[in-house]
């Protein structure tokens, strides 16, 4: 029982790290259309603002504090990244698909060899809080306290989102802008700067999946990013596009699958059970594909 326990928050843990990947990249696509393909480059950004913050700071300041302000910069960093990709890649090309799917592909190719060139491409370690490596005993399991911590970043992000897009007046202007944007624009309404708004929350939060999945895998690279990019795909794949109450589902589903397949079948075949789940939902249903709103 004990076992069980712990792969079951294990699998969670890991889910939240998804959502919170994937996420941003659901808000971006749900809200304006655009499949953003250097969100990788998003959360690349984000953990390299943070390592770079870290180890810039004093130590005196001890571990827990520096991450804290490492991640406020990393915050900012992601918004800033994600502003300034809309205005001036995105922006020209909201009515040119193919182009932006060239254009996001080509982005995240270069950011990650602009970061090999200048930090290299090896593997850099990032320190971890003391907080962050413990464990907690629960119904006699020895669980990470880190899995707590993710979790409750991603329920309070996924809680935040929702109420941001349901009772504050970006959000309604968000979704009107999305139903009829003509006539939002008519009304007086700058719905561009809405928008660059939506990129600018989507950039921050990939931001903080980079720097909390570096947590988790006690360091930074340059292909990190890309490599959470493929499992944030696949959850807003089968949360339904532009779904984010499906994406968090599908996030937390798909951990607990990858999970459990590792351990009750054999290791490594978790990733596989990943892609025969996407390869179920869509043959279950198709429309997946065609997105749909949170």
């Amino acid at each position: 029982m004990s076992t069980f326990l712990l792969i079951v928050v294990t699998g969670l843990g890991l889910g939240a790290l998804y959502f919170l990947a994937a996420s941003g990249l659901s808000l971006i696509y749900g809200l304006m259309g655009v499949l953003n393909f250097a969100h990788g480059a998003f959360m690349t950004a984000g953990a390299y603002a943070a390592w770079v913050t870290m180890t810039r700071l004093p130590s005196s300041m001890g571990v827990g504090l520096r991450l804290l302000v490492a991640v406020v910069v990393a915050l900012l960093v992601g918004a800033i990244v994600g502003v300034v990709v809309e205005v001036v890649l995105i922006r020209p090309l909201y009515r040119h698909h193919i182009q932006q799917v060239l254009v996001t592909v080509g982005l995240s190719l270069a950011a990650v060899a602009a970061v090999q060139g200048i930090w290299g491409a090896d593997p850099r370690a990032v320190a971890r809080p003391e907080v962050m490596t413990g464990t907690v005993g629960l119904l006699g399991a020895r669980i990470p306290v880190d899995r707590f911590v993710y979790l409750a970043v991603a329920l309070a992000l996924f809680g935040g989102l929702l109420a941001l897009l349901r009772y504050t007046r970006l959000g309604l202007v968000i979704r009107a802008g999305v139903e009829n944007r003509t006539m939002v624009e008519a009304l007086g309404i700058d719905v561009q700067r809405t928008f660059t708004i939506v990129f600018g929350l989507g950039g921050a939060v990939a931001a903080l999946a980079g720097v909390l999945f570096s947590q988790y895998a006690g360091s930074v690279s340059p292909g990190q990013g890309g490599s959470l990019l493929i499992y944030a795909f696949i959850v807003v794949v089968i949360g339904g596009m532009g779904s984010l109450t499906g994406t968090a589902v599908a996030a937390f589903a798909v951990g607990l699958v990858q999970q459990l397949a590792n351990y009750y079948a054999v290791s490594g075949v978790g990733d596989l059970s990943v892609v025969l789940l996407l390869a179920l939902v869509l043959l279950a249903r198709p429309s997946s594909l065609k997105g749909a709103t949170a």
